[in-house]
């Protein structure tokens, strides 16, 4: 994180919060990214995280901030993709859940890889795939407590908008997020993994 990463986040988190649709969906939407913020300052000193990383916290953090600050069914471009394209809903949800696949393949890769937790490739791309769908459903197990807990935020929270199978559609996004962070950026990641290592290495205890 640098102050530019700080700067962006805030300023969209501040924008978010500045007359969303609904104060009680922005908290349930942003609390991710600011339970991600707490934790990413708790450990800057002792698990800093690779470039790659802390700027795909961000991207998923600002994903976050406009679904909450709109709530998910209504963001104002997705409507117009929806008009153009003649789609049934508002989609916007459905990268919210695509990069709720994206974003953990690539943190659970890296805190996978540094522990030493697995040594095959194949079983580390087995693993980051279960962790991002274990992610996944806890996310729709989340949503049905609040649904149930909430009457009056359900509707807007769930983003369902009336489609029976958003529940296994969000999961499945999820899935092929996670499957493409590994195949696309799984090289990018693995040149700074070995940067970062190599600069804890030469770093005056």
């Amino acid at each position: 994180m640098n102050k530019t990463w700080l700067g962006i986040f805030f300023s969209a988190l501040i924008w978010s919060a500045i007359y969303p649709k609904d104060y009680l969906i922005w908290a349930l939407e942003t609390a991710p990214s600011m339970i991600a913020f707490v934790v990413l300052i708790a450990t800057r000193r002792t698990f800093r995280l690779t470039d790659l990383a802390y700027s795909l916290i961000l991207i998923h953090s600002l994903i976050l901030m406009v679904g909450g600050h709109y709530t998910y069914a209504e963001v104002p471009l997705f409507d117009w993709f929806k008009d153009a394209f003649h789609f049934d809903r508002n989609n916007y949800d459905k990268l919210g859940h695509f990069a709720q696949g994206f974003i953990p393949a690539i943190i659970a890769r890296e805190i996978l890889l540094r522990n030493h937790v697995v040594a095959s490739i194949k079983w580390l791309n087995f693993f980051v795939l279960c962790i991002c769908l274990a992610i996944s459903a806890f996310y729709e197990l989340i949503e049905w407590w609040v649904a149930i807990l909430s009457h009056e935020a359900a509707e807007a929270f769930l983003g369902t908008q009336g489609y029976i199978w958003d529940t296994q559609s969000d999961m499945a996004y999820a899935l092929v997020g996670a499957m493409l962070a590994l195949i696309l950026l799984s090289r990018i990641h693995d040149r700074q993994l070995g940067k970062l290592m190599i600069g804890s290495a030469q770093a005056p205890s």
